[in-house]
């Protein structure tokens, strides 16, 4: 089959979801990622099946009851105001979200083995690390990174990447097992950009023959794959910081990101 790299904002829409990337979608095995948009006094309700999800609002609050639990998340008024609370949902569950006042909320999910527990995230507990320097610096939350909470096999992330700087640099990859140095992941890069008009860049590049390659301009809303391949930089235009966040699954019986760097390109920014 023809992947498309380059999910452009509405072309997953439908009648649930403003964006709807699962496996099938994205032609691999774990990773996928919903976006629901509720209006004030709106409900989401959906079923996990063989899939653990995290509810990270985006922007404004809701309600997550996962069958018999609740967890109130205050969340925040956009992506670039704070880190946010969050709820886990386990596979084989079904999952209610409310919102009084109406939001946005993403879906990150991955195909999973094991049930956990369902939980909740507290915002004061996600770590945030500053990562590379000058140009390249930017802001990394890692609310469901692999160190950071507890999942059968998904990994989460979000990057801020101010106006004018790289991220995602030097270009990097992880789709190959080898023990101890790199781990095999799928990943989706869902995008938003700060202010009116705004865009940023994303490219990807292939790893191997016939690999991955795309280098696409993203606004709001608009997402990339990422099966195999180096990928970086993320550019943000200046005036401009740009949003990211990054959903990881894959087949390796641990659940580590461990990643290789592009050889030709790792002077001074990590």
């Amino acid at each position: 089959m023809t992947r498309e790299l380059y999910v452009p904002k509405g072309a997953t829409t439908d009648v649930n979801h403003v964006l709807d990337i699962g496996p099938e979608r994205a032609g691999w095995t774990h990773s996928a990622l919903r976006i629901v948009e509720l209006s004030p006094g709106g409900t989401h309700i959906f079923t996990t099946g063989d899939s653990e999800w995290i509810v990270l609002p985006l922007n404004g609050a809701c309600t997550v009851r996962v069958e018999e639990e609740e967890f109130h998340l205050s969340g925040r008024q956009s992506v670039f105001a704070s880190v946010t609370d969050f709820a886990y949902a386990p596979r084989d569950a079904r999952v209610q979200i409310a919102s009084g006042a109406g939001g946005r909320f993403a879906l990150a999910g991955a195909k999973c083995e094991r049930q956990l527990p369902a939980r909740y995230g507290p915002a004061p507990e996600v770590p945030v690390e500053e990562r590379g320097s000058g140009t390249c610096t930017r802001r990394v939350r890692n609310f469901a990174s692999a160190d950071a909470f507890d999942c059968d096999r998904l990994i989460a992330v979000e990057v801020i990447t101010p106006g004018g700087n790289w991220s995602s640099y030097p270009p990097h990859k992880h789709d190959e097992h080898r023990p101890g140095e790199e781990s095999e992941l799928e990943e989706i890069y869902y995008f938003e950009i700060d202010g009116p008009n705004g865009f940023g860049y994303q490219r990807v590049f292939p790893s191997r023959e016939g690999g991955s390659d795309v280098l696409t301009e993203v606004r709001s809303g608009d997402a990339v794959l990422v099966p195999d391949g180096w990928h970086g930089p993320s550019i943000a235009q200046p005036g401009h910081d740009m949003y990211y966040l990054n959903v990881m699954a894959g087949p390796g019986e641990t659940r580590e990101w461990r990643i290789c760097f592009h050889p030709d390109h790792t002077e001074g920014y990590r």
